[in-house]
């Protein structure tokens, strides 16, 4: 090979000995620099909408004290909760509101004026405001609707039948239903607090119809009450350690027994693998 093709074929490789490279390098820059294609959006955190009696609902003066008050503290920022519990409602007061006549059928059950929903119950039906895909409902009652007398009283068939009905909405939003029973009172047989609350067979049937899961903070809170040594009890329910945890009655909270109530719905979340558990703090 003369001297001027060597120079040639040597100047036609180094350009190819150099731009490789650096084209290399661009494209690794490139990749860093790109977002990957297949990033998802982070989703929006929910909302637990709670749907209840007194004793999940927020407080109008310092004693009583709903659970659902003290729920959102326990979840990480970004979770709302909306609390449309009601003191003194039943399952139908609360979802039929000044519907609800004082008289009973031929079965038993306190007859409707209307059918129209509670203006509470449409606001969380709402397409637009109330729930979405990916909200949850809980739902707990069972404390006033064992009274004899309309418009209160619930019969647990009746009961059973509006429960589903509530989960059934929230799933046809997308919305997950989460059933309790009833919190107990503190009731004592001797040194041990004992269940005082109805419904708990209904709660649980409605929870199978529907799939929902379903929390039995009767029992929870029984418990919690033998833990801490609330019986026996002579009926002071304004001192010592019962004190502090209830208001002057044998049903309704104070604050901080509020607080142990949420935190109990809130162990259950985890315990029983709902979802929502990855929202807790």
């Amino acid at each position: 090979m003369n001297k001027a093709r060597l120079l040639a074929v040597i100047a036609l490789m180094i350009p190819l000995s150099l731009t490789a490279p650096a084209q290399a390098f661009q494209q690794q820059c490139a990749a860093q620099a790109s977002p990957k294609a297949e990033t998802k959006a982070v989703a929006a955190s929910p909302t637990v909408w709670l749907a209840g009696d007194s004793t999940m609902a927020n407080p109008g003066t310092s004693c009583p004290v709903g659970w659902g008050s003290q729920f959102a503290p326990l979840f990480k920022s970004g979770v709302t909760v909306n609390n449309r519990a009601v003191g003194g409602r039943s399952i139908q007061t609360w979802m039929y509101e000044g519907n609800v006549t004082s008289v009973k059928n031929s079965a038993g059950e306190c007859t409707l004026s209307s059918t129209a929903y509670s203006s509470r119950w449409q606001a969380m039906l709402d397409a637009t405001t109330g729930m979405k895909a990916g909200d949850y409902l809980f739902i707990q009652f069972g404390i006033n609707d064992g009274d004899t007398a309309c418009p209160r009283h619930v019969g647990t068939a009746r009961y059973q039948q509006l429960m589903t009905t509530m989960a059934q909405a929230a799933l046809a939003r997308g919305a997950h239903p989460v059933l309790l029973t009833a919190v107990a009172a503190i009731t004592c047989s001797g040194s041990s607090a004992v269940k005082n609350r109805g419904f708990v067979t209904q709660t649980v049937a409605a929870g199978a119809a529907t799939g929902a899961p379903v929390i039995d903070l009767q029992t929870l809170s029984v418990n919690l009450y033998n833990q801490r040594a609330f019986c026996p009890n002579n009926g002071d329910y304004g001192s010592g350690t019962v004190g502090a945890f209830f208001c002057n009655d044998h049903t309704h909270f104070e604050t901080y027994g509020a607080q142990q109530i949420a935190v109990l719905v809130a162990g259950a979340v985890r315990a029983q693998n709902i979802p929502l558990a990855a929202y807790l703090a």
